[in-house]
């Protein structure tokens, strides 16, 4: 039975953003901490420590393509979706989600076809060569991890459907009771059976497989959209259509897969020329360290798309309707959170950084490892906020359908400088470069960012559909 969500474009807007992007926030956290979770546990495994660390890192933006690829689709579905309902296009919304299901199950296995059949390259790709018992540790960790990619793509792309049916809490419980189950069944894997990077890749496939379960179940008998064999007839047009959307999506999130694959081979050649981790029994610690702060930078990253993505649904419907004035008020909020989210991770980032490494054994391990630590955490997070309101301008881009504006400056920042920083960069800085390339990247970004900030503010400021589904 479908449900009425009219109060989309009626109800306070601070109060509807409250509800749509706290679940949804939770939700990306809780993908975030599936694998800094596995991180902290196998840091403080004395038989798999930095070593362990180091391949943990390796497969990390391995997972995140997954996850890319997942929220490309899913948040592509909840857009066009939101935006079909808004324009109280039915049919529409229901076609978008049975082709985005048909797009997920696809999708997963060609990755998970794609990461057995090239396992070697791709690991020695992403810095699994650095040194022969890292890469062992990240073929274990990658083969397991590789089972579950269907199941890990198939829940995460199903959430921000689920949101975009009224449901965030929902979408939010299932995300927590996967969650759940990978922090109860980590220490047992690790500690108690001894299983090592096995054990971590199992416990994450577990929670995986139940999140996916609960969302397929409700997928089933969704509130607002009812799903037929029809709505599973392929369309290319809307197919294309909810992709175009979810671009930006996937670019905020693969974006650390590009700077990871750059960073960790310049970590690899410049790590070689240091006096120090030139040395073999300090070679991985680099790539731990970065890895670590990296899975830091993802945490808030999660809360800055989680406030912007989880309000989608809210501008979609609200743009459909021709009711620009209410998301312009959504825009302006969302600027204000998402430099307040980067202002208190910059604070905790550049007074706590001795504390947040020692959290993944570093007192098992040399003073290099905290000491590059430190170092990390300071520069890498340096402009921190300028961060997090790129990301939120990218996302209401793609919210309000401006989907090429949104592909094109996520292109820039992600890869533009992404990439092309971390290449430069140590030419002339050596290891401290590598690390250089974040802060710089993100200035840069900022300055085009205000230029479109100003542009949208002027476009919303009259009533008049701007999406055309």
């Amino acid at each position: 039975m479908n449900e009425d969500i009219s109060f989309l474009g009626t109800e306070k807007v601070s109060k509807l953003m409250a509800k749509y992007a706290i679940p949804c926030i939770i939700s990306l956290l809780v993908g975030a901490l599936y694998n800094i979770v596995d991180q902290l546990f196998i840091a403080n495994a004395s038989y798999l420590g930095s070593y362990g660390n180091a391949a943990n890192t390796v497969v990390y933006p391995l997972t995140v393509v997954a996850l890319a690829v997942a929220v490309m689709i899913g948040d592509g579905c909840c857009s066009y979706t939101s935006i079909c309902l808004g324009a109280n296009e039915k049919d529409n919304a229901t076609k978008g989600v049975g082709n985005a299901i048909l797009s997920l199950v696809t999708a997963s296995i060609v990755i998970t076809a794609i990461y057995f059949i090239f396992q070697h390259q791709i690991l020695i790709l992403f810095g699994g060569g650095v040194n022969e018992l890292t890469y062992q540790n990240a073929k274990e960790y990658f083969t397991f991890i590789s089972i579950g990619i269907p199941f890990y793509m198939l829940g995460q792309g199903l959430n921000p459907i689920i949101r975009s049916d009224g449901s965030p809490n929902k979408a939010m419980a299932f995300s927590l009771c996967g969650a759940a189950v990978n922090i109860v069944l980590d220490p047992v894997f690790i500690y108690v059976f001894k299983w090592g990077m096995m054990g971590a890749a199992v416990a994450t496939i577990l929670g995986q497989i139940l999140t996916c379960i609960l969302s397929v179940l409700y997928i089933r008998k969704m509130k607002l959209i009812h799903l037929t064999k029809e709505s599973f007839s392929l369309n290319f047009r809307i197919i294309g259509k909810m992709l175009s959307l979810g671009v930006c999506s996937l670019l905020s999130q693969i974006s650390i897969v590009f700077s990871m694959a750059a960073v960790q081979n310049m970590l690899t050649k410049y790590g070689a020329m240091d006096p120090i981790f030139g040395m073999e029994e300090y070679a991985q610690i680099p790539m731990a360290v970065v890895g670590i702060v990296m899975k830091f930078y993802q945490i808030v990253i999660s809360i800055v798309i989680g406030l912007s993505s989880g309000n989608i649904p809210v501008v979609g419907y609200n743009i459909g309707a021709g009711k620009n004035s209410r998301a312009k008020e959504i825009f302006k909020l969302l600027l204000i959170g998402e430099a307040i989210v980067g202002l208190v991770g910059l604070v905790i980032f550049e007074v706590f950084p001795s504390q947040l490494i020692g959290l993944f054994g570093a007192s098992n391990e040399s003073s290099y490892y905290m000491e590059f630590g430190i170092k990390t955490f300071r520069i890498y997070m340096a402009l921190l906020p300028l961060s997090t309101v790129n990301k939120a301008v990218f996302i209401f881009l793609q919210a309000i359908g401006k989907a090429f504006m949104s592909t094109l400056l996520s292109l820039i920042r992600e890869i533009v400088f992404g990439v092309g920083f971390v290449i430069i960069l140590p030419i002339f800085f050596g290891l401290t470069g590598v690390l250089l390339f974040m802060p710089v990247a993100d200035l840069c970004t900022f300055l085009i960012s205000l230029v479109v900030i100003v542009q949208t503010f002027k476009e919303l400021s009259t009533d008049k559909a701007m999406a055309n589904v």
